[in-house]
C-alpha cells in the first residue's frame, strides 16, 4: 500500500467509506517500466476493459499506443476520455451500430472474430467509408498444446470457445481479403488472445506460436504480414501481491522475435498487469462475529463492488489499518477473540465473502481494512444495485495537479 492511499484510508469518514482509491503516481511509474521494457516494435495497447475509468485511461496516455475495446459503449467512452488516439475494436457479437459507430470515429483497427462480421464490417464499409482502407486483423481461436495453458486462470482459445475464427476457416478468409472481393477492407494482420493468467516463459511460448502460424499463413498466400496481436493475459498473483510479471524477461523474449522477423510489428494488450495495482478498496469493519468456532468481521460494502475475490474463486489480499479515532459509540465494541478472521460484506448470501482466514488478532469494529489488486475488474465488473447498498466513493491520488 502506498503512502497516499494509506493516510486517505485512515482520513475518510466512516460514512465516505467503502471507497476505491486509486494511485495514479503509482500507476504512472509502473507503465513506464512496462514501456521501458518492451523492444521498439512492440505496440501496447491497454484493454480497456479492465479498468474504463476515465482518470485512468489519462494516465496511461503517455505509455501507451492506443486502447482497446470491446463494445460500442467503451469505444464511445474511450473515444471521448481520449480523444484522437488509436483504438483497436474487439471482441464477438459487434452489432451494426457497434461496427458503424466505430466507421463514422476513423477506428484504427478492426479484430474480426467471425466470417459472418467481415461480411457486416465490409457490406457498412462500402456505404459509410467508400473511398476509406478499413484495416483488419483476423482474430483466430489458435490450437495450443494442452501444456500451454496450465498455468492459465482463463482460457479464449486452445480450445473450443465463441472468440475468433476457427483455423479451418483460415485460407478461405484470407482469399476473402486478398482476391478483390472486398478492396475496401486491407488485411494488416493477425490478432490472437489466447489465455489469462500466465507467466513469462509461457507468455513467450504462446507468443512465438501466433506468430509462427500467421508467418505460415501469410506464405501460403503470398502475402505480407505487416502486424500480429498476441494479446495480453499477463499474469497478476493476487495470493502474493508484491510479486509482479516479469517484464523485463517478456520484453527482452519479444525483442528476439522482432529481430527474427524484421518487417512485422508486434502488438499486445494487457489490462489487468497495467493497472491491478494501482487500486485499492478501503471500508470500515462493522461487526466481528463468532459463529461455529470461526470468526467473521463484516465491512461496509461487499462483493457488490469488488466482485474479484467471488469470480476468481481467491482471498483478496487485505491490510488492516487499527483505527485512529477512540470508540464512539455508547454500546460495546466488538473484538475478535482469534488471530484468524474472514471478512464479508453485507449481502444476503454466503456468497458474499471477500477474504478467508486472514491474520488480524485483535481486529475491532470500527478498524479500516484496505483490500489491495482492485485497481482491474473490479468495481466495473460488480453487480452494483444487487441490495441497493450506497455505492462507493471513488478517490483519485497522485493528480498531477495535486
Amino acid at each position: 500500500m502506498t503512502a497516499l492511499v494509506r493516510d486517505r484510508a485512515l482520513t475518510l469518514a466512516s460514512d465516505e467509506l467503502p471507497a476505491y482509491l486509486y494511485d495514479l503516481s503509482a500507476l504512472r511509474d509502473h507503465s513506464a517500466a512496462v514501456r521501458a521494457a518492451l523492444p521498439p516494435r512492440v505496440e501496447l495497447y491497454y484493454a480497456a476493459k479492465a479498468n474504463p475509468e476515465p482518470e485512468i485511461l489519462a494516465a496511461l496516455g503517455p505509455y501507451v499506443d492506443g486502447y482497446e475495446v470491446s463494445s460500442g459503449g467503451e469505444l464511445a467512452h474511450v473515444g471521448k476520455a481520449a480523444p484522437g488516439r488509436p483504438l483497436a475494436f474487439g471482441g464477438p457479437g459487434k452489432t451494426p451500430a457497434e461496427i458503424a459507430a466505430a466507421l463514422e470515429l476513423g477506428v484504427e483497427r478492426f479484430h474480426v472474430e467471425s466470417e459472418y462480421e467481415l461480411h457486416m464490417l465490409a457490406g457498412l464499409a462500402t456505404r459509410m467509408a467508400p473511398d476509406a482502407r478499413i484495416a483488419v486483423l483476423l482474430r483466430f481461436n489458435l490450437p495450443l498444446s494442452a501444456g500451454s495453458l496450465e498455468g492459465s486462470s482463463l482460457a479464449m482459445g486452445g480450445r473450443p470457445t465463441p472468440f475468433g475464427l476457427d483455423p479451418s476457416q483460415a485460407d478461405d478468409v484470407v482469399r476473402l481479403l486478398t482476391d478483390g472481393t472486398y478492396p475496401q477492407l486491407e488485411l494488416r494482420g493477425i490478432h490472437a488472445h489466447l489465455a489469462s493468467g500466465l507467466d513469462a516463459p509461457e507468455q513467450l511460448a504462446v507468443a512465438e506460436s501466433i506468430v509462427t502460424w500467421s508467418l505460415a499463413l501469410a506464405a501460403r498466400h503470398g502475402i505480407p504480414l505487416a502486424e500480429v496481436n498476441v494479446g495480453g493475459g499477463m499474469t497478476v498473483d493476487y495470493a502474493a501481491p508484491d510479486s509482479r510479471f516479469d517484464w523485463a524477461t517478456y520484453g527482452a523474449g519479444l525483442g528476439r522475435l522482432t529481430d527474427a522477423h524484421p518487417d512485422l510489428v508486434l502488438r499486445i494488450e494487457p489490462g489487468r498487469a497495467l493497472t491491478a495495482y494501482c487500486g485499492w478498496y478501503a471500508t470500515e469493519v462493522l461487526d466481528v462475529k463468532h459463529s461455529h468456532g470461526e470468526e467473521f468481521a463484516v465491512v461496509r460494502g461487499g462483493t457488490h463492488h469488488l466482485r474479484t475475490p467471488a469470480t476468481k474463486g481467491h482471498d483478496q489480499p487485505c491490510t488492516v489499518l487499527p483505527a485512529r479515532q477512540p470508540w464512539p459509540h455508547p454500546w460495546p465494541r466488538s473484538v475478535a477473540q482469534q488471530d484468524r478472521v474472514t471478512f464479508t460484506g453485507q449481502l444476503c448470501t454466503p456468497k458474499d465473502v471477500l477474504s478467508r482466514q486472514v491474520p488480524a488478532a485483535g481486529l475491532r469494529a470500527g478498524d479500516r481494512v484496505v483490500f489491495a489488486l482492485t485497481g482491474a475488474y473490479a468495481w466495473n465488473i460488480s453487480h452494483h444495485d444487487f441490495l441497493m447498498h450506497p455505492r462507493p466513493g471513488f478517490h483519485f491520488l497522485g493528480m498531477h495537479d495535486d
